[in-house]
This record gives structure tokens, sequence and C-alpha cells, in this order.
């Protein structure tokens, strides 16, 4: 799992957690020490605006 420095909206602990959680057998975590423990500090969670409730309300109308 390679985690770059990016926004801090992107580093957070729900994003490490998915990753860590989805490996299999074996997991390698290329980071640099401040952007890892940024992301074990970073609690925040964002109210995510996708759209996707909309999108399948009105599936049947694009058909």
């Amino acid at each position: 799992m390679v985690l770059p420095q990016a926004a801090p909206m992107l580093l957070t602990r729900n994003l490490l957690y998915t990753g860590i959680t989805r490996a299999k057998k074996l997991l390698i975590i290329i980071s640099g020490d401040k952007v890892l423990n940024y992301m074990i500090q970073n609690t925040d969670t964002k109210k995510r605006n996708t759209g996707l409730v909309y999108k399948l309300k009105n599936m049947n109308s694009n058909y």
C-alpha cells in the first residue's frame, strides 16, 4: 500500500483501515513516517456527496 503525501482530506484513518483490512495475505506499507502517523491520528470523517442515491432512484428513467 503506497501512502504518498497528499491533501489532508485524503489522509484519513478510515482510508488506512480499509487498505489494511483488504489485504488477504501480505501487506507492505510504503510511506514516510509523517504521512503514516498523520493518517493514524486523523479521525476526521467528511460527508461524501457522491450523488449515488439520486442516481439509483433515477436508474429506471434512463432506460
